[in-house]
Formats: structure tokens, C-alpha cells, sequence
């Protein structure tokens, strides 16, 4: 796979030489690969060929072969391959059966060279994302690299990858601080993992144990210790020993059980209750907090003594807006991964798609993206609004093809909508496209199910 800053390769099908010269110089001077083809047999051959293609882009009208049936060869060999048609002639059915039958876009002829080029860096940021997914899903089914963890490019991640690739394998406590669902528990994951250490990874939420039964699950018991205690339990501490001990949410641990952990940290054994035993426990312990822990200290919330015990090294997590050249990659990786689960095809996002999510400004951080994705995949609205697409039609003509198109085309969903009281089932029924295929028209459109139902 190229790297991410490599020029795109386009592939241009068109059955007129001067269109190809010309055009395909102003790609090359626009920073693209260009290959040509004159037919679309010789399109296919190329393609077969296995040389990589970003986009390819096509004429209509060619000799033999048109190309909508080029379009159609194309996405049943690569359902995820762009394809943007090119045409003479302003044909508003042919446009929309090119749509209907898959085309990332139709344009004109004679094409302003600004708008071919934004439409095909669009297109070809959608194809690099969809490769870049399908090769991280590859790894993720083979190896277990931190890389495949702590999924992003950004500089931002980087770093993380690179604290954590450092301090795996050190015999040192770790406490990881950042907002609510920046993935502190699959960061303490990944370290365990990557720590080589034998034992279990047990992850103990110490918001979500009742003050009352905190020591019991964390120490374990003896038969008898207590009212109900019929059988000896080991807690949690004992059973994580030889491996690593996650205690998420540490800030919100009783202030009792902290100066027993304390002890525990120190000592490295432990007593259940009801024994007088010391029990050895081998354990690496990772602190997972969304709050400043000496600013809780300084008002007696949080033991300053635990802090500094557990602080042996402090790693800062980046909310998800300070790493927004992740969203779409993990955006992608979370709905292909939900599709899986349920059966389906994963969707593909469109580039209005994209820059709504980077836009949003994530609150839940991670874990809300990832609801997102799921809704997603699932044919629902993820709850991110797009923006209304701008479309630029050709130099001199306003209100041309794209710009016709685009509005019938919208037209056309909100009136099927409208009449199937927003039952998408209904709407993919009627209008005979995939489900996958309207969502992404909808998300294009800026349509939302909800505002199209019928009275």
C-alpha cells in the first residue's frame, strides 16, 4: 500500500486521444498517476493487471463497450473501487442510472479541470481509506501488534505507541489519565500485552463495586468471614497475580480501601478476609483516572501517598479532537467490525460522511465514535450531521448536470421516503438499489430519515 502522502493513480478511460492528453497532463501537473485506456476492455486488462488504481475515470459514450457497462464489470469485480463517469452529453437519465448503478459521480464534458480534480481526490481519499481498513483488519487477524491496538496515524498516537512500546516490559506501576472513552483500558490492554507477562489482565471498574463489598472483591475471603460468606473467594488481587491489574476509575475508590491498596503496593501480599496470611502477589499495576489525582488529593478526595505510590509513570491519553486524522480510519474499522458481526457488507463512508465526523466534537471521545459506527453499519443514521453537499457546476453553465442531477436525485429519495413513512426497508424496495447504496446517497444528500416521514 502507498504511503499516505503518495500521489493517487487514476485510471482514464476514453476512446478520444486528445481528451486523454489533455486531461491526463493536468492530473500529472495536479500530482496523480495517470493511466490510460482507450476501450473499457483495455480498462479491465489493466485493472487484472493488478496495478494499483485509486480511481478510475471514465468516459460514457466509447466504441464497443460503453462505459456503464465498464461501471457495472468494475464494481462487481470491486464493489469499493470510485468510479466517476465523464460524458458529452447532458443526459439526466443517464446520469441517474450511472448513480443508480454505483458511480461515485457524473461530469460533464467539457469538464472544469478544478471540479475533476476535487471530485477525484475525493474519490481517491475514499479508496485509500477503504485499503487501508481492509489491510488493518488483515493484520488484527494475524498478529497482535501495537500498532493493531491503538489504531491511528495521527502524531498524537504515535506517541502513545511509542510510551507504551518503552514502559511494556519496565517492572514499573502506571497511572493513564484522559477524559471519558479515550480507550484508557485498551491502552492498559496493550501494555499488558506487549509486557510479556504471564498472567491474567484484570481490569477491576472501582466505580461500579458498592463501598460495602469493595474489600471483598478486591481481597477475597475466607469461608465464614462475614454473614453469607459460605465459600472462600479469591478477590481480584490474588487472582491478577503474575499478570497486570487495571484499576479504572481509581478516583472514585472508597477512601478506606485506598490505604489498603496502598499497603498491597508496598508489601506486594495480601490478606483475605477472615485470615491472618499473607498471601504473595506478583502484580503490575496500571491506574486508569479522568481526573487530575493531586488536585483530588489537595482536597482530601484521593490519598496523596497512593498517588505517588501508583505515579511511577503518568500517561496522558489525546481526547479524540486533538486526533481528528483518526476519525475516519477508526470510523471505518469500527462499522467493518460491527458489519461482521451482523452478517453485512460494511458500508462505505462518503467524504461528506468524513468531514462531519471531523468535525463533531466527540464528547464520549472513542466509545461515542464507535457508536456511531455501529449505527452505521447497521443501516441507522450515526447521528452526525452532514453537511448539505456544495456542488459547482461547470464553468458558464449554471444549473448543469451535476447540479440537476444531484437535486433530482435528492428529490427523488425524500418523495420515496415520504411516502414510506421512512421505512428505509420500503424505500430500497421501491427505488431497487441497496440498503448500503441509499444510506450513502442519504448521507451525500444530507437527508435524514426522520424529517422525511410521512404525516
Amino acid at each position: 500500500m502507498p504511503p499516505n502522502d503518495a500521489p493517487s493513480a487514476i485510471l482514464l478511460v476514453d476512446d478520444d486521444p486528445q481528451i486523454t492528453r489533455s486531461l491526463g497532463q493536468w492530473l500529472e501537473l495536479s500530482d496523480f498517476i495517470v493511466q490510460v485506456a482507450s476501450s473499457a476492455d483495455e480498462a479491465e486488462a489493466i485493472m487484472e493487471s493488478g496495478k494499483p488504481i485509486d480511481v478510475v475515470l471514465s468516459d460514457v459514450r466509447m466504441p464497443g463497450r460503453d462505459g456503464l457497462d465498464l461501471l457495472r464489470a468494475l464494481r462487481q469485480r470491486d464493489t469499493g473501487l470510485p468510479v466517476v463517469m465523464l460524458s458529452g452529453h447532458a443526459d439526466v437519465p443517464m446520469a441517474v442510472e450511472a448513480l443508480k448503478a454505483g458511480a461515485f459521480d457524473f461530469l460533464t464534458k467539457p469538464a472544469d479541470p478544478e471540479r475533476v480534480v476535487t471530485v477525484l481526490r475525493n474519490a481517491a481519499a475514499q479508496s485509500r481509506l477503504r485499503r487501508r481498513v481492509a489491510a488493518l483488519e488483515a493484520r488484527l487477524s494475524e498478529t497482535d501488534t501495537l500498532e493493531n491496538r491503538l489504531i491511528g496515524h495521527s502524531p498524537a498516537m504515535a506517541a502513545v505507541r511509542e510510551q507504551v512500546a518503552a514502559l511494556a516490559s519496565l517492572p514499573i506501576d502506571v497511572i493513564l489519565v484522559g477524559e471519558t472513552g479515550t480507550g484508557k483500558e485498551v491502552v492498559a490492554e496493550a501494555l499488558h500485552a506487549a509486557s510479556g507477562r504471564p498472567g491474567r489482565f484484570v481490569a477491576v471498574n472501582c466505580a461500579a463495586i458498592p463501598a460495602d463489598i469493595f474489600e471483598s472483591e478486591l481481597f477475597g475471603h475466607e469461608s465464614g468471614a462475614f454473614t453469607g460468606a459460605r465459600e472462600k473467594r479469591v478477590g481480584k488481587l490474588e487472582y491478577a497475580s503474575g499478570g497486570t491489574l487495571l484499576l479504572d476509575e481509581i478516583e472514585s475508590m472508597p477512601l478506606a480501601a485506598q490505604g489498603k491498596i496502598l499497603r498491597v503496593l508496598q508489601e506486594r501480599t495480601i490478606e483475605r478476609l477472615g485470615s491472618n496470611r499473607a498471601i504473595p502477589v506478583d502484580l503490575r499495576v496500571i491506574a486508569a483516572t479522568k481526573t487530575d489525582l493531586r488536585a483530588a488529593a489537595a482536597s482530601s478526595q484521593f490519598r496523596l501517598d497512593l498517588y505517588y505510590r501508583l505515579a511511577g509513570v503518568e500517561l496522558h491519553l489525546p481526547p479524540l479532537r486533538e486526533r481528528r486524522d483518526d476519525i475516519p480510519l477508526l470510523f471505518q474499522v469500527f462499522a467493518s467490525r460491527m458489519a461482521e458481526r451482523a452478517g453485512r457488507k460494511a458500508p462505505q463512508a462518503d467524504e461528506l460522511l468524513h468531514v462531519a465526523l471531523r468535525d463533531n466534537d466527540w464528547p464520549g471521545n472513542v466509545r461515542e465514535l464507535r457508536r456511531a459506527a455501529e449505527r452505521f453499519a447497521l443501516g441507522l443514521d450515526p447521528g452526525v450531521g452532514t453537511r448539505e453537499p456544495v456542488l459547482t457546476p461547470p464553468a458558464g453553465r449554471e444549473g448543469g448536470l451535476a447540479e440537476q442531477v444531484a437535486r433530482f436525485e435528492a428529490e427523488v429519495i425524500r418523495e420515496a421516503l415520504h411516502k414510506a413513512g421512512g421505512s428505509i426497508a420500503v424505500v430500497v424496495e421501491a427505488l431497487g438499489i441497496p440498503r448500503r447504496t441509499l444510506n450513502e446517497k442519504m448521507q451525500r444528500h444530507g437527508i435524514r430519515r426522520d424529517e422525511n416521514a410521512g404525516d
